[in-house]
């Protein structure tokens, strides 16, 4: 049975291009927990709608930290990178996407003045070249509509965000090109990249604005005191996904990655009806895109599904989701 025939089968509605296909959506990532941290509830909806769903995490995350008080025992930092792979299988349950690993080792975050060197072989250090040719291949084999990714900072200045951003770009480039690596199956061109938007400082304004109206602490008030107003950066996101009703999904996702993610901690201090209510969507920037689209968009497929009402295959292209 086809991945369109099961959805239909399950229930579930099947969103298609203009060709009649299931739409298809690759997540690049560069560590184990960044699915779940980022764009997490617009990959649940996604997955509802019968998107089919592929996050591609660079790195196995060995050399982060345990962030979780409660896992930060001996047992778990001599094992860290086989029980970040197991929480990286339970979230990818969760979220119901399919998940590879491109291979490349976690170079770690460098603290110091100066900084110290990067671990030789790590992800960050390796050629861009090299480095983008197992994302290329990847798309070629599950050949997505649209990519999502980070911007040229990372979304943070980690250096294997940085990384993610450059091999993402350079894939979506070369993917469709014959002449560029030609032994890395046949050509395919993605239509849409997206930067991911989740952290900006209107979306966290407003979720400290809620909590103060509540008269709860809002655990933003330092970080927002400290960071300055970019009008410039705000005015990058170009699409937000309405996606509320899976924000419980993408909270599962998290809480699986448990050395990352402590359940007492700042992630979970906002409830969950405060989220859904004050900011309702995840955001992105639309960085490249080969089809039109009217701006601002509410869904990462604008200009490439297929409205149903009007027939399938052979109707308009619409920014709306199916009923």
């Amino acid at each position: 049975m086809t991945d369109l025939a099961s959805g239909a089968a399950a229930g579930r509605p099947v969103r298609v291009d203009a060709a009649g296909e299931p739409l298809r959506l690759l997540h690049v990532h560069a560590h184990p927990d960044d699915e779940s941290s980022k764009g997490a509830a617009s990959t649940a909806r996604y997955v509802a709608e019968g998107v089919e769903v592929v996050v591609a995490t660079c790195t196995g995350g060995e050399r982060g930290s345990i962030l979780n008080p409660a896992m930060d025992r001996p047992d778990v930092l001599a094992n860290l990178a086989e029980i970040r792979r197991q929480e990286m299988d339970r979230a990818r349950e969760i979220l119901g996407i399919r998940q590879v690993w491109l291979g490349f080792v976690d170079s770690g975050l460098p603290e110091g003045d100066p900084l110290p060197p990067l671990p030789e072989g790590s992800f960050a250090l390796v050629p861009l070249a090299e480095a983008a040719e197992p994302l290329v291949r990847l798309i070629r084999e599950f050949r997505p509509h649209v990519i999502t990714t980070y911007d040229e900072n990372g979304g943070y200045p980690h250096p294997d965000h940085i990384k993610c951003h450059e091999i993402s770009v350079a894939a979506y480039e070369a993917a469709g090109d014959p002449e560029a690596y030609p032994d890395a199956g046949e050509p395919w061109t993605p239509l849409k990249l997206y930067y991911q938007f989740t952290f900006h400082r209107e979306r966290i304004v407003a979720l400290d604005q809620a909590m103060r109206d509540r008269g709860l602490e809002s655990p933003y008030a330092e970080r927002l005191a400290e960071w300055k107003p970019d009008p410039d950066h705000q005015a990058r996101v170009t699409t937000r996904v309405p996606c509320a009703d899976y924000f419980a999904v993408r909270d599962q996702a998290l809480l699986a990655h448990a050395t990352q993610i402590d359940p007492l901690g700042h992630w979970f201090s906002v409830p969950l009806e405060l989220h859904q209510s004050a900011w309702p969507t995840e955001d992105f920037e639309l960085a490249r895109s080969r089809v039109s689209s009217a701006a601002p968009e509410d869904d990462l497929f604008a200009g490439i599904a297929v409205d149903p009402a009007a027939g399938n295959g052979s109707g308009k292209q619409s920014s709306r989701v199916p009923a």
